[in-house]
């Protein structure tokens, strides 16, 4: 046992080490950089009633063959205010449907939001729970998806856009 005594003020240098490791190893990773389980797989499926029209319903599959965006967004969301023109910007360059995701929000809040501020989406779909979002992993809005033709999830944006990510 005396042989061992000199571990005991190793051990709390060591575990200091480490900790202080992981500390500068997480402040030197990009918080929008948020891995995401659905990269590479399907987009989950989903049925949501559209917010010009709650009546109707869109599903994944009404995307299928085709690329397409989905812009996870809320009225009561500055930083969705702050990305809106160039969400609209990017509707108007890209050749592919823009999609919203009104995400937690009151739909005439939302019809009022897009009505002053202007309606880049080719169709905005109303998740009002919250749930199509959890599937899609959803951790706050705005988020942006990128879902190939096939349906599978290629690309995930945390946070607002900004003109260095759309060139990126």
């Amino acid at each position: 046992m005396k042989s061992l005594r000199f571990l005991i003020p190793i051990v709390p240098i060591a575990l200091f080490g480490v900790l202080v490791w992981f500390l500068f190893r997480g402040l030197s990773l990009n918080p929008r950089e948020v891995p995401s389980p659905l990269i590479g797989k399907p987009a989950p499926t989903f049925t949501l009633p559209r917010l010009d029209d709650p009546q109707k319903t869109m599903q994944r599959e009404d995307f299928a063959g085709r690329p397409w965006v989905m812009n996870v967004w809320a009225s009561w969301c500055a930083p969705c205010r702050e990305e809106h023109p160039l969400v609209i910007d990017l509707a108007r360059r890209v050749k592919v449907p823009v999609v919203g995701l009104n995400y937690k929000d009151r739909p005439g809040d939302a019809r009022n939001w897009l009505e002053r501020l202007g309606n880049p989406y080719a169709a905005t779909l109303i998740d009002f729970d919250g749930k199509v979002g959890i599937d899609f992993g959803v951790y706050g809005v705005p988020e942006t998806f990128v879902i190939d033709a096939q349906g599978v999830v290629r690309y995930k944006h945390v946070g607002p856009l900004t003109p260095q990510v759309l060139r990126g």
